[in-house]
């Protein structure tokens, strides 16, 4: 008989503690000092829960970056058919959407998060409000983890605490501290995937502006790294939404940020030299610019366009030179932003860094120094890009953990 605690009721911990359930002969106890379950899993994919994607192993892993590898364990043993399957077995259908993207059918993420409630409460002991404040271990052997008023007994923890960001759901950090304590090494922590501030005064100008269909370009040291195709978002301190996340991303793995540029393609089915015929045919009235520009670009966007293209405002289409028509083109192909950094990790949707990956076993998640002590999710130091990877991976580590090597 072994008795388990996993601390934190994430998609992470929620699945370590089915998977460890399912063995008759563990005793578990979940840990969860928010008084319920899965408040950071009930918001994901703006709360219609994009709990994974349908792409083939080979792009998970490649969806991490350099850490990737170190899944290929832990996908093989639970990968993303294998929790659809689990979904829908227990009643929960799933749709698939653009990029592959995974939903519930009911598109309510609450609904992931009561069915794992729903298929431990009667085997599993979750106490709710419980905060961990440490782990006790003797000669690197797990032996309880430490909680108000004493300690927890245990012959096996497992670490579900998550990331930083988000605190407001719980994830402050928690399982960094418990790691460190035992003599783990925990790699830089940082924000991925989140918003992108900007030093430019002119967004403010156009703050809650929304944009569809434009492509988002990253470039460091004047050498494309990416771009994204879709939707974003402009805030009062930069840009935000689906392609600039997914840019996020790349951007974080850059250590340098003097380097960084950034520019926007506002019309991307249209090559310059099609901008230009459309200008020329277009620019014989004698309608003003700032009028012309409300033709073809957002209200709010179109009132400031003129000042980002170094134009009159007043100025009639029909005597725009030859010149100026290529810096209309030049604004609208490549609008550049002035990066300053990425948002706080108190706004990002993942954290990037956590747990060294080297001192976990890939085929248990079990700690290389301390016997009985498991890792899983966020706390790892494990990230991907959008579109329902890391959630994938938080359930996969979680139900890798819960098996519990002997």
């Amino acid at each position: 008989m072994s008795k388990v605690v996993i601390i934190g009721g994430g998609a992470s911990g929620l699945m370590a503690a089915y998977s460890a359930s399912r063995n008759k002969n563990n005793t578990v106890i979940l840990l969860e000092k928010n008084g319920e379950c899965g408040k950071k899993l009930n918001i994901c994919g703006k709360g219609r829960g994009n709990i994974t994607n349908i792409a083939d192993t080979k792009d998970f892993i490649l969806a991490f970056g350099q850490n990737g590898k170190f899944l290929y364990s832990v996908f093989s043993q639970f990968s993303n058919n294998d929790l659809i399957n689990l979904l829908n077995e227990n009643g929960l259908q799933t749709i698939v959407e653009r990029g592959g993207r995974v939903f519930p059918k009911s598109e309510i993420a609450r609904d992931v998060t009561a069915l794992f409630i729903n298929q431990i409460k009667d085997v599993v002991n979750i106490k709710y409000g419980v905060q961990a404040s440490g782990l006790f271990a003797l000669d690197n052997i797990i032996k309880g983890v430490k909680v108000k008023g004493g300690i927890i007994k245990c012959d096996k923890v497992i670490i579900a605490t998550g990331g930083k960001s988000y605190p407001k759901t719980g994830s402050t950090g928690d399982g960094y501290t418990f790691a460190k304590s035992v003599g783990h090494n925990i790699s830089k922590i940082s924000p991925s995937i989140c918003p992108i501030l900007c030093y430019d005064e002119w967004i403010k100008e156009v703050a809650g502006l929304s944009l569809k269909n434009v492509e988002l370009s990253f470039y460091c040291k004047d050498k494309l790294i990416k771009s994204e195709f879709g939707e974003m978002l402009f805030t009062h301190t930069g840009i935000s939404g689906p392609i600039v996340l997914t840019v996020s991303k790349y951007i974080s793995e850059i250590e340098d940020y003097k380097n960084i540029n950034l520019s926007l393609d506002l019309k991307p089915a249209l090559s310059r030299g099609d901008l230009y015929k459309k200008l020329t045919n277009e620019f014989k009235s004698n309608i003003i610019i700032k009028n012309y520009f409300n033709t073809i670009l957002p209200k709010s966007l179109a009132k400031i366009f003129p000042q980002l293209c170094n134009l009159n405002p007043d100025k009639k289409v029909n005597i725009i030179t030859k010149e100026e028509k290529y810096q209309i083109i030049d604004s609208i192909k490549k609008l550049s932003f002035s990066f300053k950094s990425l948002a706080p990790i108190e706004e990002a949707i993942v954290t990037k860094g956590g747990v060294d990956i080297k001192e976990i076993n890939p085929k248990t998640m079990e700690s290389k120094i301390v016997k009985g002590l498991y890792f899983c999710g966020e706390c790892i130091d494990i990230d991907a890009k959008t579109g329902g990877y890391n959630l994938q991976a938080a359930f996969s580590t979680g139900y890798v953990a819960g098996k519990l090597a002997e």
